[in-house]
């Protein structure tokens, strides 16, 4: 079964088509109110670290390096109960990743959902 997974800013209108609405960001959407994210799950613990954030900041330049490095992260047994949580969910609902990020593609929501469909989307 293919996994129907997307992703788009948080700060977008949420939409019945988005199905599980997950905030992948470690820290809470500048100026959004918990209750207009509309969100049914924070997962804080798949979001890449701090010192790769701040490495990152967000320039397309560094993405692909980004995206390798994130891959690495996501294989960490300290993040593998909550990215199998988040294939857990994929695995039975369509899922919305979001991110405050302006950059969507360049964001660790794309990322993510490249690993979900195809790069890490199996249970190994």
């Amino acid at each position: 079964m293919t996994k129907d997974i997307t992703y788009r800013r948080v700060y977008e209108e949420s939409s019945p088509e988005d199905g599980k609405r997950v905030l992948v960001d470690r820290v809470w959407p500048r100026g959004m109110r918990k209750a207009d994210a509309h969100l049914d799950e924070w997962l804080r613990a798949v979001a890449p670290s701090i010192e790769l954030r701040r490495w990152y900041g967000h320039k397309p330049s560094r993405f692909a390096e980004f995206r390798s490095r994130y891959f690495t992260e996501l294989r960490e047994p300290a993040r593998r109960q909550a990215v199998d949580h988040l294939r857990d969910i994929a695995d039975h609902d369509k899922v919305t990743l979001l991110t405050a990020t302006h950059d969507v593609d360049h964001s660790q929501a794309a990322v993510l959902t490249e690993w979900l469909t195809s790069v890490g989307g199996s249970s190994a």
